[in-house]
């Protein structure tokens, strides 16, 4: 049963006129069981024998948007239908801003996709990953490949390579992608981290060019007799990895990239020379390759350092935010100690993907075991094997969660996130995981006293002005976080165990505009017959990305409805075929899962492979 229930009404609207069967893709969307039915306006929780239920009040709006027109006045052409028939399909559904063709690569798609519809290229295609970002997006097929796409990418409005992906990165057993304004970086299975240009004009290799395959500046292609045709380089750690270890996850801000070894070891990278403009890499000296010869970019060129000071600016100018009457010169010397600095930088080339080739270790958590890293737009997380959390990088809007007495808007050490300030001194708090996107961070944790069942809350802190936050207020700043409504503190009964578990967060995404896709547990112990994973959206929603065909930002928790008004499920099974990016058959029988990805104002519900 709940503990904890808020307030939710639901009203959808059918969009694209005729085309109502523009429908989420849910094998679970006609089962009318597992006992849930939707949160009731009453909020009232009524405890029956082992099972949870919703209720609510739905009200369906038949009227359609009107069509939308292309700049010529020409009607656009609607995303294919949703919903299938043929149970065996794979669809992928997007919706929101499509005016980079990010979620939709069809040049006749509309700007705004208002419910979500499938998008048929991806047809039968389940992906290892898929990153998305404002102008470009990635992701990585069945089999280990990375492919691009978007309006950034191709360079052009329109869609990319003839409505389809761009092959840039094979052959590497790829596992994860992250995007960057202008990088994509790719982490393989067995621990190697490639960067490539989210731009296919700057991955342009001249024939002949030696493959960069196994360093960022020696090319072995020759060695082995094969060429590739995209420029990619890689990245490796500044000091030897021990015996066995390698790199298991990565994350990326917008300047920066985290990456975690599996024996808890975390390291950074400076995507530019603004990686440390807010503290976000936890370390200030480095250095960088010195530039090549333009004439010969993949050639070595005696691998000489150049000692690089990436100061924030906060360090830099401490008088930035003061007013002219009492603003001091940030140098002693003068000014010469800046403008050795500018005169320095202007010799690297910050926008080439060889700028750096290395990461570096975070100095203040060598000796600190973790077992999970997060990245904002400006911020770095890390989650002990402790259960304990530390953060650093921009805090304006206190999305490091340090609480509303810590004004500092730049955090530029790890500093531990206390998240049991409103609890009792008995109850103990350990961090199950974070998640961050822009400058909003959600933290789920699990709390216990040691005499009833424990149970498992979502806080949220940062900038919720377009009720990211979740707690039904629309706060630009939040220091200390604050809990989630209607998706904290929930229990059901467990046959199983035979009393009250906690519904655990599944999975959450949090996009850099402000809005949030989280995946309810509900398939753990849905027992025979469970229909899937229920999929919690809030926040903003100003380009249809929250699915519900309206605009407004919604501050809180709110279930999602496909267009019969039953709850969105996000199913896992078997699936008879899995198909790669090339149209072509890459195994059958495979065990997928659906999950959800918000991203540049838009959403997406994709096929992942189950590892």
């Amino acid at each position: 049963m709940l503990r904890s229930t808020g307030r939710a009404l639901h009203k959808v609207s059918r969009g694209y006129g005729s085309h109502t069967a523009n429908r989420l893709h849910t094998q679970a969307s006609r089962v009318r069981n597992t006992g849930y039915v939707l949160i009731g306006a009453s909020a009232a929780v009524a405890a029956t024998a082992g099972t949870l239920w919703y209720s609510s009040n739905l009200l369906i709006h038949n009227d359609a948007p009107p069509a939308e027109m292309d700049r010529a006045g020409k009607k656009q052409k609607q995303p294919a239908n949703a919903l299938s028939s043929d149970q065996d399909t794979l669809n992928t559904l997007v919706w929101g801003s499509n005016k980079n063709h990010v979620l939709d690569l069809d040049g006749q798609t509309p700007e705004s996709i208002r419910t979500p519809a499938a998008a048929a290229w991806l047809e039968d295609v389940a992906l290892r990953d898929l990153a998305l970002h404002e102008r470009h997006a990635a992701c990585v097929d069945a089999r280990g490949d990375v492919y691009q796409w978007g309006d950034g990418f191709s360079g052009r409005p329109g869609s990319s390579s003839s409505g389809k992906p761009s092959l840039t990165l094979r052959g590497k057993n790829i596992v994860r992608v992250q995007a960057t304004p202008a990088r994509v970086f790719a982490l393989s299975a067995s621990g190697r981290i490639y960067v490539l240009s989210s731009a296919a004009a700057e991955q342009t290799l001249p024939p002949g060019t030696p493959t960069p395959a196994s360093s960022p500046w020696w090319g072995t292609g020759w060695l082995w007799g094969e060429e590739e045709q995209v420029d990619f380089a890689e990245i490796v750690p500044s000091a030897k990895l021990g015996w066995g270890e390698k790199f298991v996850a990565i994350a990326a801000g917008t300047d920066h990239l985290l990456a975690l070894t599996s024996a808890g070891r975390t390291f950074a990278h400076p995507v530019n020379l603004s990686a440390n403009a807010y503290g976000q890499l936890g370390f200030r000296r480095c250095d960088v390759p010195a530039p090549a010869s333009p004439a010969h970019p993949h050639f070595p060129h005696g691998h000489r350092r150049i000692p690089l000071d990436l100061v924030p600016k906060s360090v830099k100018d401490p008088y930035a935010k003061a007013t002219p009457a009492i603003r001091r010169s940030s140098s002693s010397d003068g000014g010469n100690g800046e403008e050795r600095e500018k005169e320095q930088e202007q010799n690297l080339d910050d926008r080439s993907i060889r700028f750096s080739d290395k990461l570096f270790e975070v100095p203040a958590l060598k000796g600190v075991k973790v077992e999970g890293i997060a990245a904002g737009a400006r911020t770095s997380f890390v989650r002990t094997d402790k259960g304990r959390v530390l953060g650093w990088g921009a805090n304006e809007f206190g999305q490091i969660g340090l609480g509303g007495n810590v004004a500092l808007d730049t955090i530029s050490v790890p500093t531990e996130v206390i998240l049991w300030r409103t609890t009792p001194a008995a109850m103990r708090t350990t961090c199950l995981d974070v998640f961050a996107g822009g400058d909003l961070t959600l933290f789920t944790v699990e709390r216990a006293d040691g005499t009833a069942m424990p149970y498992v809350d979502v806080l949220a802190c940062g900038n919720g002005q377009y009720g990211g936050l979740g707690n039904a207020q629309f706060s630009n700043a939040q220091g200390a976080p604050v809990k989630a409504r209607n998706v904290s503190g929930l229990l059901e009964y467990s046959e199983k165990h035979n009393n009250l578990q906690p519904v655990m967060p599944y999975d959450i995404s949090v996009s850099p505009t402000g809005h949030v896709l989280l995946t309810l547990d509900t398939l753990a112990r849905g027992g025979p017959g469970a229909a899937g994973r229920d999929i919690v959206a809030w926040g903003a929603n100003y380009a249809y990305e929250l699915g519900n065909g309206r605009r407004g930002s919604v501050a809180t928790p709110t279930v999602m409805l496909d267009a019969d008004g039953q709850r969105f499920m996000l199913a896992r099974r078997n699936a008879s075929a899995v198909k790669d990016l090339q149209g072509k058959v890459w195994k059958k029988n495979v065990e997928v899962e659906q999950r959800a990805v918000a991203g540049w104002g838009g959403s997406v519900v994709y096929w992942k492979i189950c590892s």
